[in-house]
């Protein structure tokens, strides 16, 4: 039994334009995040239901490349199937850029862009979905490949979720998939060559070893010893249905193995939050609790697990919804705090902050108008103290606030301008009944700024106008 998040159908207009990046000739590449190698990062947003070649629904990816001051629109590319030199064919309901994440896969030092086209139908078969390398070159992105060998002898909606880290310890970046057929996890090990081509396979039946089927999948270094760990969400069967459950897959030179088991959610991030050295998991359960989801709550609940040298601290979690002491707002039912996650350091004080989306935050009368949060890390860990809100509705931010704009669907934390502090680009993907739009604002000496802080659509980076969801997924 799966739960499952649906995209609604669309039908857009007009074509796309691609506007390349202006590139530095003697910035090394290398840094985690710079597709493009000029030493700032960039950020990925997607428009899933972007009309292409005139088939709806068949989905761009935007690229808008980091600068000095941060995001900057004026460089930046549109990718689709219908872009030179990117495999496949627009077709209609292919929601191109649904599902994404970046990865240095090839090890040449620029970052890549994996696009989880689960919707793509392979023939006349039940087999569907591909996995699209979007590789960053000096000039952008210029060219992709569909991972092609080795692939799983079963699979369904392969790429239905998308994470890359380094597994085995072996410095190459692998890439983890979800598949739903079983084994539900396919891990392709890296390094993976321009020509498609993985340097091995190895499945995992996440339901037989643990009883958690693959449903969100989540990386980073919870253990601190270098090696990425994975964290899977998805549900485990009680006596009258399924409860949302989560565990940690660690990462070691022989792979993934299972291990503890964790709160259950539909969005994670895995962040030091205390600077004590280890990653911590921070889950996100959008749903109102009850038996099959444990860790939800009133308008929503974030569960903060803390990592340790074995895997999990025996720190008890801690659970922090808009009732806890400090956060702004109140727990009401419907909010979707936690609906998204993401982590940086939005001060420069050396502790990870989250961002939190709370996309159905009612404003007033205007319905699901959405917010983000940012709670703040501290020696102590994370909690309400010093959290702050950010709505269309807050001064200085672009826009006014208006019913079914979901602000704070998606969301990232990152510097861009390294300078030291992550700036916040949030997604909306209802504004502008669905077309959807981002918002960048700076970090500070204080955490985020509305200072400065811009807005941008789907026609800023030469998108189409009309129903997009432009903001759906933003990465880096």
């Amino acid at each position: 039994m799966r739960k499952r998040t649906l995209l609604l159908a669309a039908t857009l207009t007009t074509g796309l334009l691609t506007a390349l990046p202006a590139t530095t000739a003697s910035a090394a590449p290398g840094l985690a995040g710079d597709i493009n190698g000029d030493g700032y990062r960039d950020a990925v947003i997607t428009a899933p239901l972007a009309k292409v070649a005139g088939k709806s629904n068949a989905g761009y990816v935007a690229v808008v490349y980091g600068s000095a001051s941060g995001l900057n629109t004026a460089t930046r590319q549109i990718i689709s199937q219908d872009t030179a030199g990117i495999p496949g064919v627009p077709e209609s309901g292919d929601y191109f850029g649904d599902r994404a994440t970046t990865g240095d896969l090839d090890g040449d030092g620029y970052t890549d862009i994996v696009v989880g086209v689960h919707s793509e139908q392979i023939g006349s078969t039940d087999d569907s979905g591909v996995l699209t390398v979007l590789w960053g070159s000096a000039s952008g992105i210029k060219s992709g490949t569909d991972i092609s060998s080795p692939l799983p002898e079963n699979r369904y909606e392969l790429g239905w979720s998308v994470a890359t880290g380094d597994f085995d310890g072996d410095g190459d970046t692998d890439l983890a998939a979800a598949n739903i057929a079983y084994p539900e996890l396919n891990v392709f090990k890296g390094p993976i060559s321009r020509t498609g081509t993985a340097t091995e396979l190895v499945g995992i039946d996440t339901y037989e070893q643990t009883g958690i089927n693959t449903d969100q999948i989540v990386a980073g270094d919870v253990t601190g010893d270098g090696t990425s760990d994975l964290l899977v969400m998805g549900q485990e069967e009680i006596t009258d249905g399924y409860r949302t459950r989560s565990v940690l897959y660690k990462g070691s030179a022989t792979g993934l193995t299972p291990g503890s088991k964790v709160a259950g959610g539909y969005a994670a991030v895995i962040a030091d939050v205390n600077k004590d050295g280890f990653g911590d998991i921070v889950t996100g359960n959008f749903m109102e609790k009850s038996t099959d989801e444990p860790n939800g709550g009133l308008g929503g609940a974030v569960t903060v697990t803390y990592g340790a040298a074995g895997g999990l601290s025996t720190r008890t979690p801690v659970r922090i919804t808009q009732d806890t002491s400090g956060v702004p707002g109140a727990s009401e039912k419907n909010d979707a705090f936690g609906w998204s996650l993401d982590a940086g350091d939005t001060n420069g004080d050396g502790y990870t902050d989250i961002a939190v989306g709370v996309a159905n935050e009612d404003l007033g009368a205007k319905k699901d108008a959405g917010s983000v949060v940012i709670l703040r890390g501290a020696a102590a860990g994370l909690t309400g103290t010093g959290s702050k809100s950010f709505s269309q509705d807050t001064s200085g931010v672009p826009g006014t606030a208006e019913s079914y704009d979901y602000f704070g669907h998606s969301v990232l934390l990152t510097d861009a301008s390294t300078d030291g502090r992550a700036e916040l680009v949030s997604g909306a993907r209802g504004e502008n009944a669905g077309a959807g739009s981002a918002w960048t604002l700076r970090g500070s000496s204080s955490g985020i700024t509305t200072t400065g802080a811009k807005s941008f659509s789907s026609t800023t980076v030469g998108g189409p106008s009309g129903l997009a969801y432009f903001g759906d997924v933003v990465a880096g």
